[in-house]
C-alpha cells in the first residue's frame, strides 16, 4: 500500500469506528482486525501503519468527529505531510474549500465538570498516554522475583506486590508463564483493588460484577482456601472465567444473574458474605489511555444509566454482607459522580455503615475512598472505597 492508500484505509476504518461508537458496536481494535481480514493484500507494515494513524486520530479528538475524513484532516493539521497525500492515486480526495477538520481536545467539553477536582488540567495529557503492559503474578503458584527472570525488560510495579511491568507493545499470550497460569494480564490499579479487599483464610467472598474474572482470580491467588462466587449478567464474559481459573489452578464458583433480580438470585448468600466486591460498570474514563475511543462512546444519557446501576448494585451488595463484613466498591472512572459522590450517597442511605481506609499505599484521598490516576500513580484511573457493615 502507498502512503496515500494507507491514509484512505485509515479514513475508512475511522468511519466504521465512529459509527460503532455511536451505536455501541464493537471496539476499534476489532474493527481494524475485521477491516484487514477482508484485505489480504495488505502486509504487516501496512496494517501497523494504518492502525497507528487510526489511533493517533482517536487520541487527538475527545469529541466524536463527524466523519473519518474530518478526523484524518485534524491529524493532518498536526502532521502537514499527510496533507500532501490528498488527491494522490488510491488516496483521499483533495481538500475542498471550507472543509472542517476535527478539533483537538482531551476531555469532552460536557464531561469536564464531572471530572474529579483532584485531576487537574496538568494531568489531562497523561489520560491519553500509551499505557504499559502490567502482569499479575499468581501468588499461589510462584514469586515475583523468580518470574521477573523470565521477562527481560520487565520491572516490579512500584505499588502492587504482585505486579510486573513490561513495555507497552509487549505480547505474552504465547509466553510459557502465561500459558501455565503463572501470570495474568492485569493493570496495577486493578491489582490494588484486590489488595484493598484484604481477602484471607476461609472467607466467603462475592465478586458481584466479575466480568471475565480478573479480580476473582487475584483474590483466589492470595486466599486459596476462601470460597469465591463470581457473578455477572453477561454470559459471554463470565464464561471466560472457567478456562482462566483452570489455567491458574484454582476453583471459583460462577453464577449468571438477571438484573434487577440479583438479590433474589443470591438469596442463599444474603447476609452471609464476609466480603463483597463491587467493581461496577462505569464510564471507563480511567482507561482512556488504553481505550481512547471510550470518549466517543460516552453520552449524558449513558452516564445517567451507569450511575443508577452503580447505586442499585451497591444497595444489593449491602444486603449480602454479613454483620461485621466488608464491601469494596471500585470503578475505573475519574468522574466524581461515579466515585466519591456515589459512596457519599450510599452512606446517606446506609447511615450505620462505616468507611474504612483502603489498605493500599497509593492514590489520593477522595471523599470516603481513594483515587488513582495515570499521572499521580502511573496506573489506570480507579476510585476505590472500603466500607464495613456494623455488627
Amino acid at each position: 500500500m502507498t502512503p496515500a492508500a494507507r491514509l484512505q484505509a485509515a479514513i475508512e476504518v475511522l468511519d466504521e469506528v465512529i459509527a460503532s461508537a455511536r451505536d455501541e458496536g464493537p471496539p476499534a481494535d476489532a474493527i481494524v482486525t475485521r477491516y484487514f481480514r477482508h484485505r489480504r493484500y495488505a502486509g504487516s507494515k501496512d496494517r501497523r501503519a494504518v492502525r497507528e494513524l487510526v489511533f493517533r486520530a482517536i487520541r487527538r479528538s475527545a469529541e466524536r468527529p463527524q466523519s473519518g475524513r474530518a478526523a484524518a484532516l485534524g491529524l493532518a493539521e498536526d502532521e502537514p505531510a499527510l496533507l500532501e497525500l490528498l488527491g494522490e492515486p488510491r488516496g483521499p480526495a483533495s481538500l475542498r474549500n471550507g472543509e472542517q477538520a476535527a478539533r483537538p481536545s482531551l476531555i469532552p467539553e460536557w464531561l469536564v465538570p464531572e471530572v474529579s477536582p483532584l485531576v487537574t488540567k496538568d494531568e489531562w495529557t497523561a489520560l491519553l498516554e500509551r499505557a504499559p503492559l502490567d502482569l499479575r503474578v499468581n501468588a499461589a503458584k510462584g514469586s515475583r522475583d523468580e518470574l521477573l527472570k523470565q521477562f527481560p525488560g520487565g520491572e516490579p510495579t512500584p505499588i502492587s506486590p504482585w505486579g510486573i511491568r513490561l513495555p507497552a507493545d509487549s505480547r505474552i499470550d504465547d509466553h510459557p508463564a502465561f500459558e501455565s497460569g503463572l501470570v495474568e494480564i492485569q493493570d496495577e490499579g486493578s491489582q490494588l483493588i484486590a489488595l484493598a479487599c484484604e481477602a484471607k483464610g476461609d472467607q466467603r467472598i462475592i465478586d458481584l460484577c466479575a466480568g471475565a474474572g480478573g479480580k476473582a482470580l487475584a483474590l483466589a491467588a492470595v486466599a486459596p482456601s476462601a470460597r469465591i462466587l463470581a457473578t455477572d449478567s453477561n454470559r459471554a464474559r463470565l464464561a471466560k472465567l472457567a478456562p482462566r481459573a483452570e489455567r491458574a489452578g484454582t476453583a471459583i464458583e460462577t453464577r449468571l444473574l438477571n438484573p434487577p433480580r440479583e438479590l433474589g438470585e443470591l438469596a442463599d448468600w444474603r447476609g452471609e458474605a464476609d466480603l463483597v466486591l463491587v467493581d461496577a460498570p462505569c464510564s471507563g474514563s480511567g482507561t482512556w489511555r488504553r481505550n481512547p475511543e471510550g470518549r466517543w462512546r460516552l453520552a449524558r444519557e449513558r452516564l445517567e444509566r451507569l450511575a443508577a446501576a452503580q447505586e442499585r448494585l451497591l444497595d444489593t451488595a449491602a444486603e449480602l454482607v454479613r454483620p461485621g463484613g466488608a464491601l469494596v466498591y471500585a470503578v475505573c472512572s475519574l468522574l466524581s459522580r461515579e466515585g466519591a459522590g456515589q459512596i457519599e450517597r450510599f452512606l446517606e442511605r446506609h447511615s450505620s455503615w462505616i468507611s474504612q481506609e483502603a489498605a493500599i499505599a497509593a492514590g489520593r484521598s477522595d471523599g470516603a475512598g481513594r483515587l488513582l490516576t495515570p499521572a499521580h500513580d502511573h496506573t489506570d484511573g480507579f476510585f476505590i472505597a472500603r466500607l464495613c457493615r456494623p455488627c
